[in-house]
């Protein structure tokens, strides 16, 4: 039986809009497949992270690419990302940094922020058990395609349900 501080792993399945209200979800899953954390997030973040997941590199450094720069040049390491909270319909995360001078760090963030950044430093992806079930992610066991029960289910589910992302 999982504690809900224990963390799952997950990967980004993909980016999507949402059709009532045209605005970009992260979704995420876990590593076996199983459970599904939509995330409603800002234009620009998605962008951010549509980017960088299709390769994508700009003529000059973004954000989110010069904030992984400076850690890279002041020695920092990205250990891994966390969505760790569901507060009022919002989702928090917190960064991972190992400093040379200062050992372990965590910084307070928003998901799309982190999930950016972590894409960046080739860093892991976390969401706690709390925060799954807090959030009703989904845990599609069918026979069905992943996109097909996340299209499906996308089209029954309202914000207000998963705790919609607010800016």
């Amino acid at each position: 039986m999982s504690e809900p501080t224990d963390p799952v792993r997950m990967e980004i399945k993909g980016l999507m809009l949402d059709p009532s209200s045209n605005t970009p979800i992260v979704v995420l899953r876990d590593e076996e497949s199983k459970v599904f954390l939509p995330i409603w997030i800002g234009v620009f973040e998605a962008n951010a992270i549509a980017l960088r997941i299709e390769g994508v590199d700009p003529p000059r450094p973004m954000t989110h690419d010069l904030l992984h720069a400076s850690l890279v040049r002041l020695g920092a390491t990205v250990e891994k990302v966390t969505i760790s909270d569901l507060k009022e319909n919002t989702f928090y995360a917190l960064i991972s940094l190992q400093l040379p001078a200062a050992g372990g760090v965590e910084l307070d963030s928003r998901p799309s922020d982190a999930i950016a950044l972590a894409l960046r430093a080739n860093a892991p992806i976390f969401v706690l058990q709390s925060v799954l079930q807090e959030a009703k992610a989904v845990d599609l066991l069918t026979d069905e395609t992943d996109e097909a029960r996340l299209k499906k289910w996308l089209e029954q589910v309202s914000p207000d349900d998963l705790g919609k992302y607010t800016m």
